[in-house]
């Protein structure tokens, strides 16, 4: 890769409530048009670091993003992920979880126009406009829901239901997307329809790059340009996936032979 960098991450450190750090000092950097899947087992800190990048946990050290969003002050120019305001932080990050159900009936369409909020207007100046319905219409269409538009989302299945927050990501127009197991209880069908859908966005342009948590090292595989392995806080290995998933630090990691298991669950599926 050797894009513009548009995250740089020098000795994070992070956790919960004033306990022990989860994050010991990890270190990075994602460029433009990469897909960057980080691997390890529980409580390693994967998440932890996606939240640190999501604003959800304070930490210490340095999370740098490079805004590219033409309103920003200084477009271009890296700037601490904790000086982001909530409404310029949104136009550079967007969120797709685990898969939750919804409980009111928006139809499909508003709720891919809500990724709209922060670019829009404030106070009685909040309005969707021709841009917004363009996104809107775009993202529907990328991620094959044009037909379910006007369709409550709590008539939805599943699969349907992340394409639709996927979408709501997509129209958000990010320059950089974190999936936090975004696949988690979807079967292999839609398991591989959110990822390759998800990397055909950021071949067109939307997002930027993206950085996934993922558990299941098949998918990591499949959809990563990089692997980053965890262990206990920091980065164990990090590389080309094929090269992480056959090195000696994910054998020790996982405190097994992860090459043969691999291998194993590709001929059982």
């Amino acid at each position: 890769m050797n894009g513009q960098i548009l995250v740089s991450i020098t000795d994070c450190r992070a956790g919960y409530s004033g306990k022990t750090d989860v994050l010991c000092g990890v270190s990075l950097t994602v460029r433009r048009g990469e897909r960057l899947g980080i691997i390890g087992p529980n409580g390693c800190g994967k998440t932890t670091l996606l939240r640190v990048l999501a604003g959800i946990l304070p930490y210490r050290g340095s999370v740098r993003i490079c805004p590219v969003d033409p309103d920003y002050p200084h477009p271009g120019e890296p700037v601490e992920r904790s000086a982001l305001t909530a409404r310029q932080a949104a136009r550079e990050v967007a969120l797709l979880s685990q898969l939750s159900f919804p409980v009111f009936p928006y139809t499909v369409g508003e709720t891919v126009l809500l990724g709209r909020y922060a670019r829009q207007g404030t106070g009685w100046k909040r309005s969707s406009t021709a841009e917004d319905r363009e996104k809107v219409r775009k993202a529907l269409a990328d991620c094959g829901l044009t037909s379910l538009a006007d369709r409550p989302i709590t008539e939805l299945s599943g699969g349907q239901l992340q394409r639709v927050y996927l979408a709501r990501a997509f129209a958000q127009a990010p320059a950089i997307l974190l999936l936090d197991e975004p696949t988690n209880h979807l079967d292999i069908h839609y398991q591989l329809d959110i990822l390759d859908r998800t990397a055909a966005g950021i071949q067109r342009g939307e997002p930027l790059a993206v950085i996934g948590v993922f558990h299941d090292l098949l998918l990591a595989r499949r959809f990563s340009d990089t692997l980053v392995l965890m262990d206990e806080g920091t980065i164990a290995d990090s590389g080309n996936p094929d090269a992480v998933l056959s090195g000696d630090a994910v054998n020790r990691v996982y405190r097994m032979n992860v090459r043969e298991a691999l291998r194993d669950l590709s001929q059982s599926r």
